[in-house]
């Protein structure tokens, strides 16, 4: 089972935490990757500076655009559940 957390804390929120989140709900369900994945929102990863902070795991990702989602949905995601 893979957590993804994302803030959605006051900085986040205005960097682009819905739009980060609305891209890794749209890349669960094409590559139907649900059953493996547990998607959760959090306030402050006291990284507020870095924004957008997703957490996969214990791996904290900062600076997270919703163009870089694919890429790291890719490389943290796909990669583990194929295993």
């Amino acid at each position: 089972m893979i957590t993804i957390s994302i803030c959605i804390g006051s900085a986040c929120h205005v960097k682009g935490a819905h739009a980060v989140l609305e891209a890794l709900k749209g890349l669960i369900d094409k590559y139907h990757v649900s059953a493996n994945i547990v998607l959760e929102g959090n306030f402050c990863q006291g990284r507020c500076t870095e924004g957008v902070v997703i957490k996969i795991n214990d791996e904290i990702i900062t600076n997270v655009s919703k163009e870089k989602v694919y890429a790291i949905f890719a490389a943290k995601v796909l990669g583990r559940c194929d295993q």
